[in-house]
C-alpha cells in the first residue's frame, strides 16, 4: 500500500458519518494518504496480539511514517477521556 503521511485516532464512540465528515473538515493540507486502526486493522483478529510489543505494532510503524497526526473529536465524549 501507500506509505500513510496523517495518522489519525479517534475514540470509538462516533458513527462513520460524524467520522468523515470530521476527517474531511479538518484533512491536513498537503497530506495524501491516511492510516486509521478502524481501516487498517482487521478487527476480529486479536489486537491484543498486534499491540503486545508497542513499539513494533501496526501503530507505532503508522506513527513512525506519518508527518502529522489527526485527533477525531466526536459528539459523545471528550477524545482525551479515552486512554489505552
Amino acid at each position: 500500500g501507500a506509505r500513510c503521511d496523517l495518522f489519525i485516532t479517534h475514540a470509538w464512540q462516533e458513527g462513520v458519518f460524524e467520522f468523515i465528515d470530521k476527517v474531511l473538515e479538518s484533512w491536513p493540507r498537503g497530506s495524501r494518504h491516511a492510516w486509521c486502526c478502524m481501516l487498517a486493522i482487521p478487527q476480529n483478529l486479536r489486537v491484543s496480539e498486534l499491540i503486545a510489543n508497542p513499539s513494533m505494532s501496526p501503530f507505532a510503524a503508522a506513527l513512525a511514517a506519518s508527518r502529522c497526526m489527526l485527533v477525531v473529536p466526536n459528539r459523545q465524549c471528550s477524545i482525551y477521556t479515552r486512554l489505552w
